[in-house]
């Protein structure tokens, strides 16, 4: 293996007094003061901003129009067309959550039950919105589609058990989702 020497550049008394960086940078921050001052900051139109900056004016300024398609936003989960839940307690995308932000409960579909070929459904299915890192993971694992991530950004509460959203909670933000579902699927 060679081993190759690299020399360091020689620094200038410029550069060694920091000095002019430092003055450079009060040059540039002076310029967008007096540029925001004036109303002319860049981007200040996009946002609906007073031009004092580019800050977005949030409750009346949303990013819902800007949001890419790629954006993961609220976890939720859906029902098919016919109000069934998706969900068959797999726990895979309970076993796959970094931060385990994710609880489910299995539950047994009863014999008599129409749909009892499935098995299982969720007794409880909690996602804990202050663990949660919106990564995807598990609508990625998901067999059947059951849990997806909206393109919501607003999620708030006023205390931890809030931020708690359970089965319910889930089913309501998730609401229906058209397409096949391998869980009603006369194949499987």
């Amino acid at each position: 293996m060679a081993i190759i020497k690299i020399k360091r550049p020689q620094l200038t008394l410029a550069d060694k007094l920091y000095l002019p960086a430092v003055i450079k940078g009060l040059w540039i921050t002076l310029g967008h003061a007096i540029r925001s001052m004036r109303g002319k900051t860049h981007g200040a139109a996009q946002f609906n901003s007073s031009g004092l900056g580019v800050t977005m004016q949030y409750p009346e300024t949303k990013w819902d129009d800007q949001l890419p398609d790629y954006y993961r936003g609220v976890p939720a989960l859906v029902t098919d067309e016919q109000e069934r839940e998706r969900c068959v307690s797999c726990q895979l995308c309970e076993f796959i959550c970094p931060p385990k932000a994710i609880t489910i409960i299995p539950d047994e579909i009863e014999s008599d039950d129409p749909w009892a070929k499935v098995e299982k459904r969720p007794k409880e299915f909690e996602i804990d919105m202050t663990r949660c890192i919106y990564c995807g993971m598990c609508e990625e694992v998901c067999p059947e589609q059951a849990i997806y991530l909206r393109q919501d950004y607003a999620m708030t509460g006023l205390s931890r058990a809030e931020m708690v959203n359970d089965k319910e909670r889930l089913y309501e933000i998730g609401g229906v989702r058209t397409g096949l579902v391998n869980k009603w699927n006369e194949l499987k």
